[in-house]
Formats: structure tokens, sequence, C-alpha cells
């Protein structure tokens, strides 16, 4: 039972990455949900933040959030690439090593 448990919690710490302490239950902001997030005008009377600057704001967190996400992808395809490509190599350098050594 005390394996279950450590593989489950290796799991849990390679899902969020080394060196972070975010729970399970915390996913981090997509471009779309900081564009559609809204705030309560204020009463009457009281001081508080223009909403057109604050949409301006968060339309411009959201641009900046969707290029992060976007370079993040082609970063994961590119390596996916190279990894493919390693394995191959790997592969023909062991086909080639066991063809020399039964050649001998």
């Amino acid at each position: 039972m005390r394996v279950f448990f450590r593989r489950a919690r290796r799991r849990q710490r390679a899902a969020t990455g080394p060196g972070c302490y975010r729970s399970a239950a915390y996913h981090p902001l997509r471009p779309w949900q900081v564009r559609e997030r809204r705030f309560r005008p204020t009463p009457l009377g009281r001081r508080g933040l223009d909403p057109q600057e604050v949409r301006e704001f968060l339309d411009r967190v959201a641009g900046d959030l969707a290029v992060v996400y976007d370079a993040l992808a082609q970063s994961r395809r590119e390596t996916d690439r190279v990894k493919d490509a390693l394995r191959r190599w790997q592969s023909e350098q062991a086909r080639a090593r066991t063809e020399r050594s039964q050649g001998r």
C-alpha cells in the first residue's frame, strides 16, 4: 500500500513540475479566462477602477498569455521532434553495433 501512495505522490509532483508547491486543484489561467473576467462596478459615490481600462488591461494580459502558450506549444513540438530524431539515431547506432558484433 505504501508503494501505491509513493507512486501517486511522484505522479502528482511530476504533473505540477519540480519546485512547484501548488495544490493539485490549481489550474493556470487561460487567455479566454482573462478575457471573460469582469469586475463589478463600484457603487455610486465611491472610488474605483475605470471598467474600460480594466478590460483593456485584461485583453493585453490575455494576449501576452496567448503568446506564451503558443511559444510553449512550439517548444514542446520541437522537443518531441528532437527526441524522435535522437531515438531514431540511437536505434540506428544499436543496429549497426549489432551487425558489427555479428559479423566478427
